[in-house]
């Protein structure tokens, strides 16, 4: 009777051992992990989405975002309006949430416009995570990024740096763009505060357009005769901005500081005409964009009750940080 009944103990401790064994191993496979580390499979597909979507500017995100599907076996996708419009940008996105995908990563045209929206998808169990550009009301998950606010202020101190401290100067922007918005807070505020004989006399719309741009940086030239600088919050800008100085003959005069680093800004830098342009972490925000969505997906992290949780496991905001490109380092920004 003993040996029958330590028989059937260690049948039951067995059957236990093998219960708890299938869990585990169920649950690795549910939330990504095999063997050698994180890993999904090839349908499992996580999507990227922008807006001008032909921009030189996405390039370098867009491979940082397909280095993270590669290095977790997962299928990516690149999904994008063609224009500068909130309306397709929606479209388009609305798109993507009925094909169901494991994540969506978002740069957001209009931070109130593209709000609903993110929340339908995350109200439909998608992960969203922003990049670049920031919808802070919608219930996306994160947002990694350059701090545009300081970025801004690095602009001016850059530009405080080239014109000896004083003189007029100008912004070309973007309004209603969350990032847009914060680089030029970020600049004004640097301006007012640290640079007494600085000052912002003209703010002007380049709607992410060089011709547009120009004829902007135009009006401002022929409007404040005084102008010593022009501050560009995005490549368009200040690749317009380059044009309307050549054509006023103020190549030198007027000194233009841009963003981003596409070839005729850096092109633009070597020839003297830009004086510096604030090179963002664009690499690392499409490769984490792409991380945080697979953890999201697959359970292994837990999202910020709010935006402002700095101590969630996920975070909710990433600073990829900026560096100030001028002449003396541009070489180094080239692609190889």
């Amino acid at each position: 009777m003993k040996k029958l009944m330590m028989v059937y103990l260690l049948l039951i401790v067995a059957f236990v051992g093998y219960v708890v064994m299938y869990r585990i191993e169920d649950q690795r496979r549910s939330t990504g992990w095999q063997d050698g580390g994180l890993h999904g499979s090839i349908g499992e597909n996580y999507v990227m989405v922008t807006f001008q979507s032909g921009m030189e500017y996405w390039k370098n995100i867009l491979k940082g975002f397909e280095d993270g599907g590669d290095a977790l076996g997962v299928s990516v996708d690149y999904r994008g309006s063609t224009q500068y419009d909130a309306k397709e940008q929606i479209t388009v996105l609305e798109q993507v949430i009925a094909k169901k995908p494991a994540g969506i990563a978002l740069s957001a045209i209009d931070s109130k416009a593209l709000t609903s929206t993110i929340n339908k998808a995350v109200d439909a169990g998608i992960p969203v995570v922003l990049f670049d550009a920031d919808a802070p009301s919608s219930k996306a998950y994160s947002f990694l990024a350059t701090n545009n606010y300081e970025a801004g202020a690095t602009a001016a101190d850059e530009m405080a740096r080239i014109l000896g401290r004083e003189g007029q100067v100008g912004i070309i922007t973007q309004p209603g763009q969350q990032n847009h918005d914060d680089r030029m807070a970020g600049f004004r505020d640097a301006v007012a505060a640290k640079y007494p004989a600085m000052s912002v006399v003209d703010v002007k719309e380049g709607k992410g357009d060089t011709m547009i741009a120009k004829n902007a940086a135009a009006e401002m030239i022929k409007k404040h005769p005084e102008l010593k600088g022009i501050f560009a919050t995005e490549a368009s800008g200040g690749a317009g901005a380059a044009d309307a100085v050549i054509a006023a003959n103020k190549t030198g005069k007027v000194k233009i500081i841009g963003f981003d680093t596409n070839k005729a800004t850096l092109d633009r830098i070597s020839d003297g005409t830009i004086s510096a342009t604030i090179a963002q972490g664009t690499w690392n925000m499409g490769y984490w964009s792409l991380q945080y969505l697979f953890h999201l997906h697959h359970g292994l992290t837990v999202p910020a009750p709010t935006l402002g949780n700095d101590v969630s496991p996920l975070p909710p905001r990433v600073d990829t940080g900026v560096t100030v490109v001028t002449r003396e380092n541009v070489n180094d920004y080239y692609a190889k």
